[in-house]
C-alpha cells in the first residue's frame, strides 16, 4: 500500500514503503499501517478482502440510476454499467444515457415513453424472444428494444434489463466467472475522520492509485504487484496463436515473438512459448497467457539465477543422499538387510501372503456395457469389411502426415489407438477399420468408437449419455441442430495456459473427434504427391481438384472411386486381384512423382513389423507379470526353502534378461525407422529412461534377486507411462509446442513409488493376520515370521519414500523450467507432500518410545496408504487443480471403500488382543 498526500491543494508527497501482504478469505488478514504527515497521524486499517472481485453495481435505493450493457467487443463477454447523465467509453465506442452526445450511441429513458435510441450509426437488431429483426436508422430517434442484440459500428451489445438504482463499486464475482482481480477493503482515519476505501487489484496488476479525502489530507492508495524497472526492455513483434482446425477460440499452442532491447549487449529476436524460456541477464520470461483479442501477450518473469542453481544443486545432493540410503552400508536400510539375512535362517512358509496378493489384484473388475444399436452398427461394419489380407496390402501404401512419411499401417494403428484406446474394433484390425472408414464414412459416424475417460462423469452429463458409458459415436457430440455439445467447454479450456484435468479431458475428446472426422472426410489420407512441388507436398482425394495433372496422369483423380467399386465386387467374389493391381498402380504413381520423400520398401516393412510387434506396449505387461511373480517367489523363499522355488526365481531372472534384450532390439529398430537416435522426444525419452533403468538394475542386481524383481516392476511402470503417450499419438498438429519430457520422468518416478507402498500395505495386513493367528503353541514360529514381514515392510516403505520424494522434487524442477515457479500448492502437489510427511513419520516412529511396537508400525503402514489413494485417486475427483478431474460436481465415494476401511479397522483391533497377550508381555 502506497500513499500520497495533499495540503491546501499543494501536492506534497510522502512515500510509504510498500507493504507485502499475504491475503486469503480463510485467514486472519488483519494489519494496520500507521504514519503521519507534518505531525498529523494517519492510520490505514484492514477492513476486508474479496478473493474474486470485480467492479459492479451495488443495489441502493438512494443511489443513481444505471443501465446494464453486455457486449463482446474483444471476443469475451463483458458487463458495463452506464450511469444516468454520464458518457462511457466502451472499447472506443461512446455510450450515453439521457445525455445526448455527438458521435455516441445515445440512449434515452422516461417513465411515459420508455427507452429510445439515437445514433449516427446505421445498423440492425434482433429481439431474442421471437427472433424479430429490424433496422437501426442513423440520426433518427427510435424505440430501443430491451433483451435484443444490436449490431452498430462493428459492435454487438444487449441491454438485458431496465434501469436499476445503486452505487458503483467493488463486488464479489461469481465462482466460475473469469477474473484475475481481488479486492482489498481498507479504513483510513486521520484528524478524527474515518472513511472506507475499496482497492481492486491483486497479483499481476498495477492499477492506478485511488484517492480519499480524510482529515484535510488526500491519501492515495493502490493494491497490486510492485512495479520493477528492468535494465532492458522487450518489444512484442508478433503474437501467434495456433487454433485447432475448425474452431475460432480453441488454441493448441501460442507463442510470443519478441525483441530484446539492451543498450549494453545489443538487441536480438527471440520466441517465447511453452517450455521455451527467454533468459537474459538473470531474468527468465515464461509464456503465461495472452489478451483475448490476441494483440497482446502476458509473460511471467523471475529473477533468481543464483537461487535457481543453488536450489538445483541442493536437489541433486538430496537425490544422492536419498539414493545413498538404499546403497550405503552404514544406513538403516543396510541394517534392515542384515536383520533380514539373520531372520531368513529361521524362516517359515507364509502361503497366506500369496493368497492376499492374488486377492488384491482381483479387485475392481468391471463388466462392459453394450447397446442394441451398437450391435446393429457393428454387424453392418463387419458384413462390409474387406478381408484382413487385402487390408494389410492396403496398409503398405505410404502417406504424408504432418511432414512425416509413414505407411498407412502406422497411421491406422495410431488413429484407432488415439480414438478408441484399442487395437481392434468389432473383431477387425486397425487396417480393416481404417479402410472401412474411408469407404463407408456415414456408417462410422454412428459407430461408438470414441473412448471416454471413465473418471470424468461430467463429460457424459454434457453429452447426455448414461454414466456407465465407455464409448460414444461422433454423432453423440452434436445436438439435433448440429451444434457441438462440447464447444463452450472447449473454448474455455483452450483459452488457458494451464487448464485443469477436467478441461484437459474436453481437449482430448475434441482431438479424438477431430481426427475421426478428418479420417471420415478423407482429407487426412494424403497419398497423392504433387508433381514438382518445392515442398514435396502430398494431398488427399478431396484436394485433388486443386492439383493440375496432365496426360495419362489425370486418371489418378478417379482411382479411389474405381478402387472402392472394385472392393464391392471383391467382397462378393472373394477375389481381390484387381483391387491389388489398382493399389500397385497408385504406388507407381507415388514413385513417379514423390520419390524424393517416398519410403523404401525395406523401411515400410520394418515399420510395419515394428507396429505389429508393439513390443514396448507388451513388455510393460510382461515386466510387471514376471517382476511380481519373481517377487512373490522370493518372499516365499524367505519363509520356505525349496529347490523348485530357487529354480523358479532363476527362471524369472532369465526371462527378465530376455525382455531386456527385446527392449534393446526394439530401440534399435525404432532408430532405424526414424533415422535418429531414439531419445529425441517425450515418448522416446521415457523409453530410453526405462531401458537405462533395466540396464543398471540388472548390472547392480547380479547378486540380488530382490533388486532384479524390483527393477522389473519399476520398468513396467515406466513403460506403462510411455504407453500412455503412445495412446495419444500426435497424428495431427494438436499438441502444444515442445511438450516437456520433465513431466514424463516426474510421473514415472512418482507412480513407481506407489508399488512399494502398496506392497507395504499388503505386508502390514499380513503381519496383523499372523498376530491374529498366534497362539501359545506357535508363538515362537509366528514371532520370526512377523519380524521378517515387518523388516520387509520397512524396506519397502523406505524405497517408496525415496522414490516419492525424488519424484516430487523432480516435479518442482519441471514446474520451474516450464512456468518459473517450483511450487503452486496445487492439490496433487500438496497431497504428494502430505504423503511424504506421513511415510517419513511412519518410518521414524521407531524412534518414539511409545510407537516402537510391531503392531503399531504395521497398522501405520496400512492406514498411511490412504494418503497415496487420496493423492492418486481422491484429488482427481474431490479437488480442483491442474492434476484433477473435479468439475464442481459432488462425487460419490464407492461403497467398497468403506468396506475395506472397516475391514482394516476390525483387523487392527482384533490383532491387538493376541499381540498384547503373546508379544508385549514377553518383552
Amino acid at each position: 500500500v502506497d500513499g500520497d498526500f495533499e495540503i491546501d491543494g499543494v501536492p506534497q508527497r510522502r512515500k510509504i514503503a510498500p507493504r507485502e501482504l499475504r491475503l486469503s478469505e480463510r485467514l486472519d488478514n488483519s494489519f494496520t499501517i500507521s504514519t503521519d504527515y507534518n505531525g498529523q497521524e494517519v492510520d490505514i486499517e484492514y477492513a476486508g478482502y474479496i478473493e474474486k472481485a470485480k467492479e459492479g453495481l451495488i443495489p441502493d435505493e438512494a443511489g443513481s440510476r444505471y443501465l446494464k450493457i453486455v457486449e463482446a467487443g474483444d471476443g469475451t463477454r463483458h458487463e458495463h454499467w452506464l450511469e444516468e447523465g454520464q458518457v462511457a467509453n466502451i472499447h472506443n465506442m461512446l455510450f450515453s444515457l439521457n445525455k445526448e452526445t455527438p458521435g455516441a450511441i445515445n440512449l434515452f429513458y422516461d417513465e411515459e415513453s420508455g427507452f429510445s435510441l439515437k445514433t449516427t450509426f446505421a445498423g440492425s437488431f434482433m429481439r431474442m424472444a421471437d427472433q424479430f429483426q429490424g433496422e437501426v436508422v442513423a440520426d433518427s430517434l427510435q424505440t430501443f428494444q430491451l433483451r435484443s442484440l444490436y449490431q452498430l459500428a462493428g459492435m454487438g451489445f444487449v441491454v438485458p434489463e431496465p434501469l436499476v438504482r445503486g452505487k458503483y463499486g467493488v463486488v464479489a464475482a461469481e465462482e466460475d466467472e473469469p477474473t484475475n482481480s481481488s479486492a482489498l477493503l481498507l479504513e483510513v482515519s486521520s484528524g478524527g475522520e474515518r472513511k472506507q476505501v475499496e482497492l481492486l487489484g491483486g497479483k499481476g496488476s498495477n492499477p492506478d492509485p485511488v484517492g480519499v479525502e480524510v482529515g484535510g489530507l488526500t491519501v492515495y492508495m493502490t493494491y497490486g504487484s510492485k512495479a520493477i524497472q528492468l535494465p532492458f526492455s522487450l518489444t512484442l513483434r508478433d503474437f501467434i496463436a495456433d487454433r485447432y482446425p475448425g474452431t475460432e477460440k480453441a488454441y493448441s499452442a501460442f507463442k510470443s515473438e519478441v525483441t530484446v532491447n539492451d543498450a549494453e549487449q545489443g538487441s536480438y529476436d527471440y520466441d517465447i512459448y511453452m517450455n521455451h524460456v527467454l533468459d537474459h541477464k538473470g531474468y527468465r520470461f515464461f509464456q503465461a497467457s495472452f489478451d483475448p483479442d490476441e494483440l497482446g501477450t502476458v509473460l511471467s518473469v523471475n529473477h533468481d539465477f543464483w537461487g535457481t542453481w543453488i536450489t538445483y544443486i541442493g536437489y541433486f545432493l538430496l537425490y544422492l543422499g536419498l539414493m545413498a540410503i538404499l546403497f550405503d552400508r552404514a544406513t538403516r536400510f543396510a541394517d534392515l538387510k542384515k536383520m533380514l539375512r539373520k531372520v531368513k535362517k529361521k524362516k517359515q512358509a507364509l502361503s497366506v501372503l500369496l493368497l492376499l496378493l492374488m486377492t488384491f489384484t482381483s479387485w475392481g473388475q468391471a463388466q462392459p456395457h453394450s447397446r442394441a444399436t451398437t450391435q446393429q452398427i457393428d454387424s453392418m461394419i463387419v458384413a462390409n469389411a474387406v478381408d484382413a489380407e487385402h487390408a494389410a496390402e492396403f496398409s503398405t501404401l505410404v502417406i504424408q502426415d504432418n511432414g512425416r512419411m509413414k505407411p498407412v499401417h502406422t497411421f491406422a494403428s495410431e488413429l484407432l489407438r488415439k480414438v478408441s484406446k484399442k487395437n481392434s474394433y468389432a473383431g477387425l484390425d486397425a487396417n480393416q477399420v481404417f479402410l472401412s472408414m474411408t469407404e463407408f464414412p456415414r456408417l462410422w459416424l454412428e459407430a461408438p468408437i470414441i473412448q471416454l475417460d471413465w473418471r470424468n462423469d461430467s463429460i457424459k452429463t454434457v453429452l447426455g449419455v448414461p454414466k456407465d458409458t465407455r464409448q460414444v459415436a461422433l454423432i453423440d457430440l452434436f445436438d439435433e441442430r448440429g451444434n457441438s455439445k462440447i464447444a463452450p467447454y472447449l473454448e474455455e479450456a483452450t483459452s488457458k495456459n494451464n487448464p485443469n484435468q477436467f478441461e484437459k479431458d474436453f481437449i482430448k475428446l475434441y482431438e479424438k473427434s477431430y481426427l475421426l472426422n478428418e479420417a471420415l472426410s478423407g482429407t487426412i489420407l494424403k497419398v497423392f504427391p504433387i508433381p514438382e512441388d518445392d515442398n514435396n507436398r502430398w494431398v488427399s482425394y478431396p484436394e485433388l481438384g486443386e492439383v493440375q495433372y496432365t496426360g495419362a496422369d489425370t486418371v489418378v483423380k478417379n482411382i479411389l472411386p474405381v478402387y472402392f467399386t472394385t472392393l464391392r465386387q471383391a467382397r462378393q467374389s472373394g477375389d481381390y486381384t484387381t483391387a491389388v493391381e489398382i493399389l500397385n498402380g497408385l504406388k507407381g504413381f507415388q514413385q513417379k512423382f514423390g520419390s524424393a520423400v517416398l519410403l523404401s520398401d525395406t523401411k515400410v516393412k520394418a515399420e510395419i513389423a515394428y507396429n505389429k510387434a508393439d513390443i514396448f506396449n507388451k513388455l510393460y505387461r510382461y515386466f510387471a507379470l514376471f517382476g511380481v511373480l519373481m517377487f512373490i517367489f522370493i518372499i516365499l523363499r524367505i519363509f520356505r526353502e525349496a529347490k523348485w522355488l530357487k529354480w523358479t526365481v532363476k527362471a524369472c531372472k532369465f526371462v527378465i534378461w530376455a525382455f531386456f534384450v527385446l527392449m534393446t532390439a526394439g530401440l534399435a529398430l525404432r532408430w532405424y525407422i526414424s533415422g535418429h537416435a531414439p531419445w529425441s522426444d517425450a515418448y522416446e525419452s521415457i523409453l530410453y529412461v526405462g531401458w537405462a533403468t533395466v540396464f543398471f538394475g540388472l548390472a547392480f542386481g547380479r547378486k540380488s534377486d530382490l533388486t532384479v524383481a524390483s527393477t522389473a516392476f519399476v520398468a513396467a511402470i515406466i513403460l506403462w507411462v510411455a504407453h500412455q503417450s503412445w495412446l495419444d499419438p500426435s497424428i495431427a498438429n494438436l499438441q502444444p509446442v515442445l511438450d516437456s519430457y520433465w513431466l514424463m520422468i516426474h510421473v514415472a518416478v512418482i507412480v513407481a513409488s506407489y508399488g512399494p507402498f502398496t506392497l507395504g500395505m499388503i505386508l502390514g495386513a499380513t503381519a496383523l493376520l499372523l498376530m491374529l493367528l498366534t497362539t501359545s503353541k506357535n508363538r515362537k514360529k509366528m514371532d520370526l515370521q512377523i519380524k521378517e514381514v515387518t523388516i520387509i515392510t520397512e524396506m519397502a516403505l523406505t524405497v517408496g519414500l525415496v522414490m516419492l520424494t525424488i519424484g516430487n522434487f523432480l516435479g518442482g524442477q519441471w514446474a520451474n523450467e516450464s512456468w518459473g515457479r517450483y511450487w503452486g500448492w496445487d492439490p496433487k502437489e500438496t497431497w504428494a507432500l502430505i504423503s511424504i510427511m506421513i511415510y517419513a513419520f511412519v518410518i521414524h516412529a521407531r524412534l518414539v518410545p511409545g510407537l516402537r511396537g510391531r503392531w503399531t508400525f504395521n497398522v501405520m503402514a496400512i492406514f498411511a496408504f490412504s494418503s497415496i489413494m487420496m493423492t492418486y485417486f481422491g484429488v482427481n475427483f474431490y479437488l480442483t487443480g491442474l492434476h484433477s478431474y473435479a468439475s464442481g460436481d459432488v462425487p460419490v465415494t464407492p461403497s467398497f471403500v468403506y468396506y475395506i476401511l472397516a475391514f482394516f479397522i476390525l483387523l487392527s483391533a482384533a490383532a491387538y488382543v493376541p499381540y498384547r497377550k503373546h508379544y508385549l508381555k514377553k518383552k
